[in-house]
This record gives C-alpha cells, structure tokens and sequence, in this order.
C-alpha cells in the first residue's frame, strides 16, 4: 500500500445522503474474482444518467469526493473500496460513514475524512461555483481544503497512522517478520509451520 500524505486533485460533489455500499457497486459486479478493474462499476446506475456528475468532462481524473452524511452504510463488501480507488479517488470526504466501509477504506489505503454537514454544505457550493476546482487533503496537518475554504477533518489516530505508513495488513504482518522467522525456528518439527514470504 503507498504512503498517504497529502491527496490533491479535482474536487467531486455527490450531494446525497445514505449511500449505500450497493449503490457505489452493485452486486452484479461482486462476481468477479480480482481486486481490481472496479471503475466501471462505480455508481453503475446513476452513470446510465448523462446528467450524473461523473458523466461530466471536467470530473476526469477526479481524487477527492465530497459526499453526504451516512456515505458507506450497508453491507461490508470491500468492492465498493475498491471501486472507488480503481476510479481513481485517493479521499473521500463526509459527514459520516458507514463503520465498516471505513474500516476498509483505512486499510486499503483509501483515506476517509469526517467533517460537519454545515462545512460539507460549503465546500459543496465552492465547488459548485467552480467545476473542476482543486481540492487538497492534507493528512498530517488534517485539514481539507478547496479554493480559500479550508477545514480541519477528523480521523481516528490508528487508521492515520497506518495511512502515513502506507500499511495494510500484510504490511503490518511484515512489521514483525524477523521475529515470527526466529519463532519458527524454534518450533517442534511437528507442529504446523508458516511458509517464507516469497
């Protein structure tokens, strides 16, 4: 997993609430047998819509998506993380999340920050005054800003850290490797042993 810092890019509105992890990624698409190649599947529906803010020519290469309270409720499947970061976004900005959809984010290196339904009202008239305006997210100073509007947003200190890391399960696996090797060594013969990393 790369290390997450600062995230900057075109700023996207998606101004509904309750976003389920359904409608990030239908479940017709959870039949696939990889982690990535999710892009056309993110907000399969709503893009059949022309007038869908990523139908728009100037979201192209967006990173950061402003979205609205509960973003990530409903079932814990990890495609919707992943159909986001194969789009292209590095952040993802709102209200409120659903609890596990954060959980993965955080550990797939998809950084999900929480501001208040009065900022997240401004930033998306900001960018409604400015398609296609930056946004940068600044993970160590935890602040999210576009144009002159500039906020501070919350994260759990656990996830920032493996985000600034750039660690995600394995990686913190590895942390330890010297000793689980030494621990191995040590073991009976007949007792069940762990593969080297190859």
């Amino acid at each position: 997993m790369e290390k997450v810092e600062t995230v900057t890019g075109t700023a996207i509105p998606l101004p509904r609430s309750a976003v389920d992890t359904d409608q990030i990624i239908p479940a017709v698409f959870l039949k696939r047998i990889v982690k990535t190649g999710y892009d056309d599947a993110l907000f399969h529906e709503w893009r059949k819509d022309p007038e869908f803010v990523l139908n728009q020519s100037w979201t192209h290469g967006a990173t950061v998506l402003f979205a609205g309270p509960d973003f990530g409720t409903g079932s814990s499947r990890e495609h919707a993380v992943w159909a986001l970061r194969d789009y292209g976004f590095k952040a993802v900005i709102a209200p409120r999340f659903g609890d596990i959809f954060r959980g993965n984010s955080g550990k797939q290196g998809l950084l999900t920050g929480v501001v208040s339904e009065a900022d997240m009202q401004r930033f998306w008239a900001a960018i409604e005054a400015q398609p296609g305006v930056a946004a940068t997210v600044d993970l160590l100073a935890r602040t999210v800003a576009v144009g002159d509007l500039q906020v501070g947003f919350e994260i759990d200190d656990y996830t920032r850290w493996r985000l600034l890391e750039g660690l995600d399960d394995i990686g913190l696996t590895l942390r330890n490797e010297a000793q689980i090797t030494e621990f191995e060594g040590t073991r009976e013969s007949w007792r069940p042993k762990t593969l080297p990393v190859r």
